[in-house]
């Protein structure tokens, strides 16, 4: 008899290393390695000949950090460096142990119009554009596993890269006047950091295969009716919208960093693992916090059902 495609996918997600050990390794852990035909010194050698721009990381006292894609004269485009840029800040965010939330937007009222068309033009073969795919997709991949509550801050346009880079995060957030768009399709290649992926679990696969067959501009009214953003924010300007973004998420991230950390981990394993192992995650999560300083305060204060 033949599993069911739920059973084998099960059964293909399963291994032999110990839930405790592995719920340890998930963060920090990349999708490709040599196995996969994936070199990441030998990328990052070619990444490196691309300079421009920066990712720029504040965390601030409150639990939030504040991710910025900094590169305004080429409306926030991912150079090379800003490749290894962003990998670097995934690292540092992935070992800030006091963290429970992070917004991610670009410098100068615009979020990022994707790759930088000198990297791109330069790395032109299907190789190189493979070990770009596969080097994106871990560091976007390690970005989601991040045991902090993210917010993609839009505004003005995100575009093709930029675009993917919105679905890493847990919410998306814009402005009136900003806009989202996977523009793959007329530069003649599909989403290649995850996004399309990505998408397809925020707002289903008739939507998604919508959104990217048309190129469809996804302005901030098209975008909260479809399912793609939470929230459109009244500011305009760049330090307003900041501020507005951070009482947004203040509302998820009260508390002690343990606890939101946990519930993110926990949100994040249920995504990837089967039923099975999903659950087990959350038990193992669950011994974190049970008769911790937080759980036992909240029970001294009998405020089990009262805010």
């Amino acid at each position: 008899m033949e599993p069911k495609p739920e059973m084998a996918s099960c059964v293909l997600k399963t291994s032999p290393i110990p839930m405790k050990t592995k719920l340890l390794q998930q963060i920090g852990l990349s999708l490709y390695n040599t196995s996969h035909g994936f070199h990441e010194e030998e990328v990052k050698r070619k990444l490196e000949q691309f300079p421009g721009g920066s990712i720029d990381l504040r965390k601030e006292d409150s639990g939030i950090g504040i991710l910025t894609l900094n590169n305004p004269s080429k409306m926030n485009a991912f150079s090379g460096v800003m490749m290894l840029q962003f990998l670097e800040k995934v690292i540092e965010l992935e070992n800030w142990t006091e963290g429970k939330g992070l917004i991610v937007h670009g410098a100068k009222n615009t979020f990022s119009s994707g790759s930088d068309l000198n990297a791109v033009k330069a790395l032109g073969t299907p190789e190189d554009g493979m070990a770009l795919c596969m080097f994106m997709q871990n560091t976007l991949t390690r970005f989601m596993r991040l045991p902090l509550i993210s917010v993609a801050l839009v505004q003005g346009r995100a575009l093709g890269g930029g675009a993917e880079v919105t679905t890493a995060c847990d919410f998306r957030l814009m402005t009136t006047e900003s806009e989202i768009r996977f523009v793959h399709k007329e530069m003649g290649v599909i989403p290649s950091w995850g996004g399309a992926t990505r998408l397809v679990e925020i707002i289903g696969s008739r939507q998604a295969l919508k959104v990217l067959s048309g190129a469809l501009k996804l302005d901030s009214k098209k975008a909260l009716q479809i399912g793609m953003v939470e929230e459109v924010l009244q500011s305009s300007g760049e330090t307003e919208c900041l501020r507005e973004a951070q009482e947004w998420l203040q509302q998820f991230i009260k508390g002690p960093p343990e606890v939101i950390r946990a519930l993110k981990k926990s949100v994040s394993s249920s995504k990837e693992l089967c039923l099975e192992e999903a659950l087990q995650t959350e038990r193992d999560l669950l011994g974190t916090v049970w008769g911790g300083p937080a759980n036992l305060e909240a029970i001294a204060r009998k405020g089990k059902f009262n805010k």
